[in-house]
């Protein structure tokens, strides 16, 4: 019957084989083309077979269990294979390696470039088209070729897009692979509103349903006496021990040369009296033993010495203390050894038993002792060897009772998250189980059994150390370590020993040797807390695994459910699990009990067969639920494994769990690859176990991942520690060496997309809007008032010339070197003088006329300056240009050549170290220098001033041009006449209170926006002095900033993020050094931090904390706000809580919603809600500036409670864009924009930024409330996805958090595919984890799937001198292929 048994599972695995073959084939009709990902070369594993040691594939995991549905090559074949050798596996990888900030440099010095952006091609994975946006079309600029890059061959599509002939196939691959039929998505299973998410549970129509009548309850029969049998385990044991002293009990095999040990029945009697002696009387005091009966004792013993680990038990069991088995922990990091402390600790246990070899080997502090595990209750441990132990008095004989309810031992059991409970085992129950075991497997005295499992739980507990006790057998132990190294020594020691029965796993067996036997091999297999001889004086039946134990109807598989005295009785210390797991009443389906009897939960899945049999499926450790679906992890693998078996993976080596990810179970497949498998093979096998799967299962594989062999955790006898593979996987310390992420075929339950309303009319809105009672979104700064001197000139020219004459002497400018010294400084009289200097030089020797253009191009400093009012002196046009940096000058001199040429400038003025590298062979191989106009070098001025002075004769007419590069790499030059010039420094100076006695220090890039302005122009108008720190210099100096600070006793300081950031990674750890060298922040009133972004209100807030405790005040940083039409929109007041007894408001934080965000609505939330997201406001509005908040698309005015693009009246605003061919009017609608309803006549200048207004309970010095702006991105990067409105740093704040080696990470679009990427801070090995776990949480909180994971080096993402992340860079470096990434994932 059983031979015919083991032929029935051949077929069964055979015809399996064949249906996977056949579903592969299936497939093959509409193949699926998988872009293979980029990896770079010193990512790839490559292994020698010399220096590997195979796994163990002949012992499978707890969670694997594979149950041998596979064929698969024999341990021959992995001699002859490993004899013969293999080569080291090769892969296609990318470019080799290369310096990150050397990339990061190549595409930030390109930032000036206006690239060609990539039109987007239409959308193919979303489910309704977005409807068409208002476009605006770029400025053309006349550009030079652009080289190519590396080993990037560019090439055109068909739209005519310059894109990278690697890159860009493998992303038209992906494409047109998700083009492919998916399947079908649920109707609705949750909608995602900004109001709540409502989850609408739909059935699968297409799921099977259960048709026939409930099933009934089998009864076993009835378990017959047996002859003579003892009334207890210690019993049976005090018999073998008198009556057959010699006889065998048990046989010790090694794995080197040591000749094996037996142990007598008669010497394993006397041990163990010797153990139960010592425990009871040696341990303690007389009047207080550390150990009593019933109390429970931990037995720590190696799977080498099962002899020492059977004296120790039954010595427990002698004694009448619980013994309770576990693992030896080896290091504080073995899997699952914390559990196991927390199940000693709930056990109350304070004595481990172990042997001498074990207690040599366990970690030892530095005093000797025993180290303390993590989780672990402190233990007193004990020697059981003989040497160690007294012998007991001879009128001391241990107390031998019949089996009773008393428990006999605790069997530790692993649940599927993890955690460890301990399962009671009563002595009637043990002597019962033994029993039923000697039935059902016919064993009689004096058998011999070979014992390859775990002696310390389940099936090796149960036969090789109860069992063989109660029926005098022998048994030999093959341990572990002697399987690993050869896996035919539990076949050579059935030979030898003549066994006729074996303990082994089923997937252990080898079934081509089956015929070296005369006697058939007794096949068993395992449960978790009660025996396998079910049918014996035991009550079965199957009900749903739901809460609810209703009966299975017959065609139906549940949980099976036994009612039988060998069953574990409870979990010990938990009474509400026990109720659950050992007390359950079986229900009809009408609700009535089926039974009197109470039930056990067995953990297995099955159903009854005919007969009355039951078939057992699946174990509900393996059950996974995929969009109402279960599936069993055993029958995963069992496919995964018939696709090319044993030839890229190894057999018992290969993990399948779920993880919830968006509301559902998501499948993992992690193996194991062989050492001589090509990343291409791995790869296209990976594919086909993913087709293969989704042909039988019809279910997606969520990950694929591919391990170096040796590498998963293992658990004792060497298979797969699900659990803790499982933890490895979400943590992101996993290490895989492939990974294959397939979001986009199985992830079947995103939201329902946004669908495009019919456009409601602008008046409607308002007229809603005020209906329901809300506020539209406007507010204005106080009046631009005219109260001092300086303020009667409309020039900045004449306030220098005025400050000349008046105040000769006062300093404006103070420059600090890198050591913080003074290195020079500027008095109104010497910068005049020195621009009159310059103003003479322009008109002798550059022969310019008034209003010719003139590229400034100086280092930071103090030369930048008086050559910008040398040009105002001379009636001509400045442009500040950031220098060629000397050390890249190939990269970053195109950039200058080019803003030369885009603004049609006449001459160069620069200094004379400048000139030298124009003319030096590195710049004249980057340009033509022909091409150049006119170098003027401003070190050597000449003796006379300009005899005079030029004196605009129009306010409105044109005082520089400020170029810069936006966040969508846009470069363009905008036009700031002199009224807009001088009414800026009027309203800077106004809000900031700055006065001739005050000192800024100013740590800002003086060449665009508010920098330049704060750097170069508002001392000249206020009278102040400035105190400047180059940027640059803090590269060198960390702290030089804020010891200046600290020096000059400022009260006022303009900083950069980027220059905030680096102050809080470097000085972090030194605050009490710099507080020791005489750092004081305490004078700081204001801190602000200048950017044309969304304010990181998580970097204020740290380096705020960080600093506190060198005197700077929580209240004392804040942010500014300005853009390209306006260069300061939002300045903070400065903080005068302890200097005057006034105050200005506090920055106001506040928490919104950011599922409404998505739907450009405002919703505020409490803080910690779900969902919520923290904004800033970016300061207060500057006198003489009206912001209103407007719909991007109709122009219309909105509600505060919306979400709009910031609009901005005010006579500071620019006049527009300036071109080489004059085109301004290309983007004249964002300086001359005029809402479609409401006031109509205003003129206002578009900002390109989306935000909200609020207005606050706080007020300000004049009394009025306090209106709030909150910018929350720029328009041109928002992403329009699923219909919703997503802004990159939303995604990349949640990207950032998921690891703690991600640095930097920047998302952006194409193809309406998103592309993440993330700079790797660590070890490359750690590349591939951060694949899944950058998928998981975008999924998780954004409700969006992840098309391509790139990860990079560090400093490869470009970031502007403003510290603001330039993704249009990146996105174009990404596609010509210019990154050297890591490794780059595509996600199917």
């Amino acid at each position: 019957m059983q031979r015919l048994n083991i032929i029935s599972f051949f077929l069964l695995s055979d015809v399996h084989s064949e249906a996977v073959q056949a579903a592969l084939e299936r497939q093959c009709e509409r193949k699926m083309a998988v872009p293979m990902p980029s990896k770079r070369r010193s990512l790839v594993v490559q292994t020698s077979m010399e220096a590997y040691t195979p796994p163990d594939s002949s012992s499978g995991s707890e969670g694997e269990g594979s149950l041998g549905r596979t064929g698969g090559a024999g341990v021959e074949a992995w001699i002859s294979q490993a004899l013969r050798g293999s080569s080291s596996s090769t892969t296609s990888s990318s470019s080799s390696h290369s310096n990150g900030s050397a990339n990061a440099a190549r595409l930030a010095e390109n930032n000036a470039h206006p690239y060609n952006s990539h039109p987007a091609p239409p959308d193919i994975t979303s489910y309704t088209a977005d409807p068409p946006g208002v476009t605006v079309e770029r400025p053309q600029v006349a550009l030079p070729t652009k080289p190519k890059y590396g080993n990037a061959e560019l090439m055109e599509t068909g739209d005519g897009v310059p894109v990278s002939s690697r890159v860009s196939a493998k992303i038209h691959q992906l494409v047109n692979t998700l083009k492919r039929p998916k399947r079908r998505p649920l109707r609705e299973f949750f909608v995602d509103d900004f109001e709540e998410l409502l989850e609408v549970q739909q059935p699968d129509p297409s799921l099977p349903r259960p048709e026939g009548a409930d099933s009934l309850i089998t009864q076993g029969e009835e378990l017959c006496g047996l002859k003579n049998c003892p009334a207890s385990m210690e019993a049976a044991l005090q018999r073998w021990g008198a009556i057959a002293p010699k006889a065998p009990c048990l046989t010790v095999t090694h794995a080197n040369t040591k000749q094996p040990y037996t142990l007598t029945y008669g010497k394993l009697w006397s041990r163990s009296m010797k153990v139960a002696y010592y425990i009871l009387h040696k341990l303690g005091t007389k009047q207080e033993p550390i150990v009593r009966p019933g109390d429970r004792v931990a037995l720590v013993y190696p799977n080498n010495d099962p002899a020492a680990f059977m004296v120790a038990f039954y010595g427990c069991l002698l004694a009448e203390v619980v013994p309770v088995p576990i693992e030896v922990p080896l290091t504080k990091k073995d899997a699952g050894s914390q559990q196991i402390g927390f199940l000693l600790g709930s056990c109350g246990v304070a004595v481990a038993l172990t042997s001498d070899a074990c207690h040599k080997g366990l970690p030892k502090s530095l005093s000797g002792d025993i180290m303390q595990f993590k989780g672990w209750p402190k233990l007193l441990w004990v020697v059981t060897e003989s040497k160690h132990l007294s012998k007991p008095p001879r009128e001391w004989y241990p107390l031998i009772k019949d089996a009773n309810n008393d428990t006999a031992y605790i069997e530790y059991k692993t649940c599927k998250d993890g955690s460890v409970l301990g399962v009671t085992v009563t002595r009637m129950a043990m002597l019962t189980h033994c029993q039923t075991l000697t039935h059902t497997c016919g064993y009689k005295e004096a058998e011999t059994l070979v014992n390859v499992l775990d002696f310390k739980k389940d099936v090796g507990l149960w036969h090789g150390i109860l069992t063989s006790v109660l029926n005098m057998l022998h048994v030999v132990s093959v341990p572990y370590a002697l399987m690993k190294v050869n896996p035919l020594s539990w076949i050579q020691k059935v030979c030898q020993y003549k066994a006729v029965l074996n303990s082994s796993r089923v997937n252990n067996l080898k079934f081509l040797f089956l015929n070296v036997f005369d006697k058939f091999i007794r096949v068993t297999t395992q449960s978790l807390c009660l025996s396998l001889s079910l049918c014996l004086s035991a009550l079965v039946c199957v009900v749903k695994p739901e809460a609810v134990p209703q009966l299975c109807k017959t065609d139906e598989i549940g949980e099976i459910c036994v009612s039988s005295i060998a069953t574990g009785t409870s979990y010990y210390g938990l009474t509400g699990m026990t109720k659950n797991t050992f007390e359950v009443c079986p229900v009809s389906s009408s609700g009535g009990l089926v039974s009197e009897c109470v039930f056990v939960r067995s953990g297995l899945l099955g159903f009854v067969g005919p007969g009355g049999a039951i078939f057992v499926t699946g174990k509900m450790d393996g059950l996974m639920q995929v969009a109402g679906r279960r599936h069993n992890a055993d029958d995963i693998v069992a496919t995964a494994l018939a696709v090319e078996p044993m030839k890229f993976v190894y057999r018992g080596r290969i993990a399948v769990f779920s993880i919830t990810v968006l509301h559902d179970e998501r499948i993992v497949v992690v193996a194991e690859q062989r050492p001589d498998s090509t990343e291409e093979e791995s790869f296209q096998w990976m594919s086909r176990v993913l087709q293969a799967i989704d042909g039988i299962h019809q279910v997606g594989v969520y990950c694929l991942a591919l391990v170096p062999s040796n590498t998963l955790p293992k658990t004792p006898l060497g298979g797969i520690h699900l659990s803790e593979t499982k933890q490895l996987f979400q943590e992101g310390a996993m290490h895989p060496c492939n990974v294959l992420m397939c979001p986009h075929s199985c992830v079947t339950n995103l939201p329902k997309p946004r669908q495009k309303q019919p456009e409601v009319g602008p008046a409607s809105v308002m007229v809603g809007n005020l209906v329901a009672g809300k506020r539209m979104a406007q507010a204005c700064g106080r009046d631009l008032s005219q109260g001092e001197d300086n303020d009667q000139f409309l020039f900045l020219s004449e306030v220098l010339q005025w400050r000349a004459q008046t105040t000769p002497d006062h300093i404006l400018y103070t420059l600090i070197n890198s050591r913080g010294a003074v290195g020079s400084s500027l008095t109104c009289l010497q910068l005049h003088k020195r621009a009159e200097k310059i103003a003479a030089m322009l008109f002798e020797r550059g022969q310019l006329r008034d209003g010719d253009h003139v590229a400034l191009v100086y280092p930071p400093g103090l030369d930048l300056i008086a050559a910008f009012y040398g040009c105002l002196y001379a009636g001509c046009i400045p442009i500040t240009v950031r220098p060629p940096h000397p050390q890249n000058i190939s990269t970053t001199l195109p950039t200058v050549k080019m803003i030369v040429e885009v603004s049609r400038s006449a001459c160069v003025m620069t200094t004379q170290a400048i000139c030298k590298l124009l003319r030096s062979k590195e710049a004249s191989a980057a340009v033509d220098l022909r091409s150049w106009p006119p170098v003027l070098d401003t070190d050597d001025l000449p003796k006379r001033r300009s005899p005079l002075l030029y004196k605009p004769s129009d306010p409105e007419s044109l005082a520089y041009l400020d170029f810069s590069v936006s966040t969508t790499g846009m470069l363009a030059g905008v036009k700031m006449s002199h009224s807009a010039t001088s009414a800026l420094c009027r309203s800077i100076k106004l809000q900031c209170e700055l006065y001739p006695s005050r000192e800024v220090a100013v740590c800002l890039d003086p060449y665009c926006g508010l920098g330049f302005v704060v750097w170069c122009l508002c001392s000249v108008y206020a009278g102040h002095q400035s105190v400047l720190i180059p940027p640059a210099e803090l590269e060198v100096n960390p702290a030089l900033w804020l010891l200046s600070v600290s020096q000059f006793k400022v009260r006022d300081t303009f900083c950069s993020y980027s220059v905030m950031e680096l102050c809080t990674k470097t000085l972090g750890t030194l605050t009490d050094s710099l507080k020791a060298r005489g750092l004081d922040l305490s004078r700081v009133r204001t801190c602000v931090v200048v950017a044309e972004e969304r304010p990181r209100i998580s970097l204020t807030q740290s380096f705020s904390k960080l600093f506190k405790d060198v005197g700077l005040h929580p209240r004392a940083v804040s942010t500014a706000f300005g853009c390209r039409v306006n260069l300061a929109v939002c300045l903070q007041l400065p903080m005068r809580v302890w200097f005057l007894g006034t105050s200005g408001p506090d920055p106001t934080t506040v928490f919104v919603d950011m599922r409404a965000l998505r739907h450009d609505r405002v919703r505020l939330v409490e803080r910690g809600s779900p969902h919520s997201l923290p904004m800033m406001e970016s300061g207060k509005i500057l006198p003489g500036v009206r912001i209103i908040i407007a719909n991007p698309e109709t122009k219309g005015p909105i509600g505060d409670s919306h979400l709009g693009e910031i609009w901005v009246h005010s006579s500071q605003n620019a006049s527009g864009y300036f071109s080489v061919f004059g085109e301004e009017n290309v983007r004249s609608d964002h300086f001359s924009a005029r809402l479609s309803f409401g006031d109509t006549q205003t003129v206002w200048a578009r900002t390109g930024y989306l935000g909200f207004l609020r207005r606050t309970e706080l007020t300000d010095a004049s009394g009025e409330r306090h209106d709030a702006l909150y910018v929350v991105g720029a328009l041109d990067e928002a992403m329009e996805l699923r219909g919703m409105r997503y802004h990159p740093i939303d995604i990349e704040t949640s990207i950032i958090r998921t690891h703690k080696s991600i640095t930097e990470c920047a998302v952006f679009t194409w193809t309406k595919l998103l592309v993440v990427v993330v700079e790797l801070d660590g070890s490359e090995q750690e590349a591939l984890d951060l694949v899944p776990m950058v998928t998981n949480v975008v999924l998780e909180e954004h409700y969006l799937i992840v098309g391509v994971v790139v990860i990079v080096d560090t400093g490869v993402i470009p970031i502007n001198s403003r510290g603001e992340k330039q993704r249009m860079h990146l996105r174009d470096g990404f596609l010509a292929d210019q990154l050297d990434p890591i490794y780059v994932a595509y996600n199917m």
